[in-house]
């Protein structure tokens, strides 16, 4: 069993975390603000500039919105350059030092595609597509960077066994589904980022029950698997289920009253910030428990 420590290395990686976490929150301001095309080229903020510009036609605010979380990036960049150092000096063995060395580069990876995604997205005028792509690869990068933060501090585990061992991969399968149609019902309604952004041209009504659907589908599952959870006596699997419930059904609340209050922006924003913090818990859950990610016949 890994107790975690807290320690320099632990607050840095614990950072990395919290960057992703925030470059997903930050993403939604940019649209949430109108404010997807305040830079509207890439690299470059404006032709000629990579900083915002005085009296541009986007406006100041929109612009430095937009150049804010572009520069949320390179801090993003920096701390995983920082954490890649940290994780080869601080690994006692090889094996270990593979791991880390192979979750850190794929940090670098993915907030280099990121920026792709990102130039991406803006010459395309906001296309869903894009967009939801730059929501997803966060995700995973957040799911990435839980394990390096793992790796490195350690954690206290108990194995899943039986039944239990089967469904914790389904309830993270189910909350990645549910993510992948919470984007779908995004690219269909307002708050595109811009008022001439494309959309999808689905029934925004339609995908978003199916949204809903899902949602309760996994509502239903994790309330089976804490009851099988408490049985078994679990602490560490009670406590991290318990919590996945928590931010699940305050995240399903959070759904229904932006769904019924026609999608305000801080509520939106509110059920962006709680799809982030389902994604982490879901991870820690399946990470706790010494399982992973593909699905398994019970035994």
């Amino acid at each position: 069993m890994l107790v975690a420590k807290k320690s320099l290395p632990g607050r840095l990686f614990g950072l990395l975390v919290f960057l992703q976490g925030a470059l997903i929150v930050t993403g939604g301001a940019v649209r949430l603000t109108g404010s997807g095309l305040g830079c509207p080229t890439w690299p470059e903020c404006t032709p000629g500039s990579y900083t915002p510009v005085p009296y541009q036609a986007e406006g100041a605010l929109h612009a430095w919105i937009e150049f804010g979380n572009r520069l949320l990036t390179f801090v993003l960049l920096f701390t995983a350059v920082a954490c890649l150092i940290v994780a080869i000096k601080s690994s006692k063995n090889a094996v270990m030092k593979t791991r880390v060395r192979i979750l850190a580069a794929l940090q670098l990876l993915g907030i280099l595609g990121q920026g792709v995604l990102g130039g991406i997205t803006v010459l395309t005028d906001l296309h869903p597509i894009p967009v939801a792509g730059h929501f997803l690869l966060s995700i995973f990068l957040i799911a990435g960077a839980l394990s390096l933060r793992f790796e490195m501090i350690g954690i206290s585990r108990e194995k899943a066994e039986g039944l239990i061992a089967a469904l914790i991969p389904i309830l993270l399968w189910l909350t990645l589904i549910v993510l992948i149609i919470g984007t779908v019902v995004t690219g269909s309604g307002p708050h595109a980022g811009d008022e001439n952004a494309k959309r999808f041209g689905l029934d925004p009504k339609s995908v978003s029950w199916l949204h809903a659907d899902f949602v309760i589908a996994l509502l239903v599952l994790s309330t089976i698997l804490w009851l099988l959870i408490k049985q078994s006596g679990s602490a560490i699997l009670t406590r991290k289920i318990q919590i996945f419930l928590l931010v699940a059904f305050a995240q399903g609340g959070i759904g229904y009253i932006q769904y019924l209050t026609g999608l305000p922006e801080i509520i939106v924003g509110a059920h962006l910030l709680g799809a982030t913090l389902v994604w982490g818990s879901a991870w820690s859950l399946i990470k706790h428990s010494g399982s992973s990610f593909r699905l398994r016949k019970v035994s």
